[in-house]
């Protein structure tokens, strides 16, 4: 019988109390951007003994009557067929693939947004297909400058242009069949409405690799990083957080790399006379209980 070196009821209870925390900081409603596969992840699954490939749509479940949940896909994806490399299948069929797996675990998609939208003629067809199965669609228009440009952003020929999405509840969880198909977008996006609408909305990231609070040369993140070696991604200390708190965490270069752009756009979006947390490393803005959910660092672990 092999090892068991993850808990997953720990981490359940554990990451689950962040998220709520992280809602009380902002008040009325919080944009998570999940990364990372939501169901089937079966590389945590491989890396982690005894973790649960389902344990984030079982999360999910625990805060139903709280949640709204979005998809997004990225326009270009669909124009290109572009093919998820785990089930082989394309990111639209990826898309319905996981509306259907939601569905049978008791959870429903609000909506799906098309991002990066510009009329390509594969993304209008799959948005009528949407539409006839009954799931709303919204579309979300390239942004010139995007993502440094913060004037032409955070205005209304920025993310005003994109279509707002009308949610319910106080999570609101964005997330995608695979990577770079607008999720942060998406979310600083509803940011922006919100805000403009009267509503201090928050935004943070469901993470689970790499673990921060690991070692930056253990093993678990070392197969997150081989994992992502296709999309050039690589572990690193933050230097945020070593800066402010003098602690070291571990996150990886995509975040680092674009959290001075992250908070000045977030420092434009929220409003002036409200006083909301601002984050102070990438670090802060993630939420990433997995590191506790280790009851065990002497198991073997796999790679």
């Amino acid at each position: 019988m092999s090892k068991t070196g993850f808990d997953n009821e720990k981490y359940l209870k554990e990451q689950t109390q962040a998220i709520v925390d992280r809602v009380k900081k902002f008040g009325n409603k919080l944009y998570l951007e999940f990364g990372g596969k939501l169901c089937f992840d079966y590389h945590a699954a491989r890396v982690l003994p005894g973790y649960d490939p389902n344990v984030k749509i079982r999360l999910l479940q625990s805060l139903k009557d709280k949640l709204d949940i979005v998809l997004c896909i990225y326009a270009g994806d669909i124009e290109k067929g572009r093919v998820r490399g785990d089930f082989g299948i394309t990111y639209d069929a990826a898309t319905l693939k996981l509306i259907d797996d939601l569905r049978k675990w008791g959870l429903d998609i609000l909506a799906v947004v098309i991002t990066r939208f510009a009329n390509q003629s594969s993304a209008v067809i799959f948005k009528n297909k949407l539409e006839r199965r009954g799931v709303k669609v919204y579309l979300h228009y390239p942004i010139d400058g995007y993502p440094a440009d913060v004037d032409a952003i955070v205005s209304e020929k920025g993310f005003g242009r994109n279509e707002f999405i009308e949610t319910k509840n106080p999570i609101c969880v964005v997330t995608a069949p695979g990577p770079n198909s607008g999720k942060l977008s998406t979310c600083l996006s509803q940011l922006y409405h919100e805000h403009k609408r009267g509503v201090n909305a928050g935004y943070a990231k469901f993470e689970t690799f790499p673990i921060w609070n690991l070692p930056l040369k253990h093993p678990l993140n070392l197969a997150y990083e081989a994992a992502t070696a296709d999309i050039q991604d690589f572990n690193l200390v933050d230097p945020f957080h070593l800066n402010k708190y003098n602690k070291t965490s571990i996150n990886y270069n995509r975040d680092v790399e674009s959290f001075p752009i992250l908070k000045l756009i977030l420092s434009r979006i929220f409003d002036k006379n409200v006083t909301l947390p601002m984050y102070n490393s990438p670090t802060d803005m993630g939420v990433n209980r997995a590191g506790f959910g280790i009851v065990d660092d002497k198991t073997e672990w796999k790679n």
